[in-house]
């Protein structure tokens, strides 16, 4: 398996933004056109591209779709999407719209039975996306913090078919301080699956201390904002995490 870097487009209103740990009320627009910057990644070489419906995740559906679908259809590579989906009929119509892989979050804690329907009906097609603080699986856009700690998600969704986990320590996010690899490197040994890196990915040698833990399944990073602010260049990183 090749580690895999995934340039994080975070859309909300119809653009391309970032939030500060997730916080709605700390925003940079970074591009009116997320379409444009989809097809940016892909020319520098991106191997997926990584969508967030932030009004969905707020919303508690997609919002963002008919964007998102356009995304899906003008790249040629693959796109997962995350953000509010929470009823089957949303994970389907998204899946119908090109998407190649679909982020359940909140749905993972407050309805384990409609995660465990989907991972038997949709597969490798479902990734669950794990956000963390403090060990505690938060929920709503990381309005709130359950009382589930994420390795023993991890452990009891892997047993219901998921593969992919994204795993998110939201005190890292946006902070550009680096991600937390032993949390990471963690949940995908207790689960046996592969675990993709998000939040605080901020230097390429952030990526290269993640892609030397390919062997304890680390499957890749999601990289935002350091892409954003010129920090990381895709194509440099790329060539980087190959070696």
């Amino acid at each position: 398996m090749s580690f895999i870097i995934y340039p994080a487009i975070d859309i909300r209103d119809g653009k391309c933004v970032r939030l500060v740990q997730g916080d709605y009320n700390q925003e940079t627009i970074y591009n009116e056109n997320p379409l444009a910057v989809a097809e940016e990644w892909e020319a520098q070489g991106g191997q997926w591209i990584h969508l967030v419906d932030l009004d969905g995740a707020k919303a508690g559906h997609p919002v963002n779709d008919k964007l998102i679908g356009e995304i899906a259809k003008s790249v040629k590579v693959p796109v997962q999407v995350g953000g509010g989906l929470r009823t089957e009929e949303d994970v389907d119509r998204l899946l119908s719209l090109g998407v190649s892989r679909v982020i359940l979050g909140t749905a993972a804690i407050e309805d384990r039975a409609f995660v465990q329907k989907l991972l038997a009906k949709h597969g490798e097609k479902v990734a669950i996306g794990i956000d963390a603080r403090d060990g505690l699986v938060a929920t709503r856009g990381w309005l709130e913090t359950s009382a589930v700690k994420a390795e023993d998600l991890a452990v009891q969704l892997a047993e219901h078919g998921a593969r992919t986990f994204i795993f998110t320590d939201i005190s890292r996010d946006g902070m550009m301080g680096g991600p937390n690899v032993e949390a990471i490197v963690r949940l995908a040994q207790v689960s046996g699956q592969t675990v993709i890196a998000s939040g605080g990915v901020s230097q390429t040698s952030d990526l290269q201390k993640l892609a030397a833990e390919q062997t304890n399944g680390v499957g890749g990073a999601i990289v935002g904002k350091a892409l954003y602010t010129g920090s990381i260049q895709l194509n440099d990183a790329l060539e980087l995490v190959k070696e």
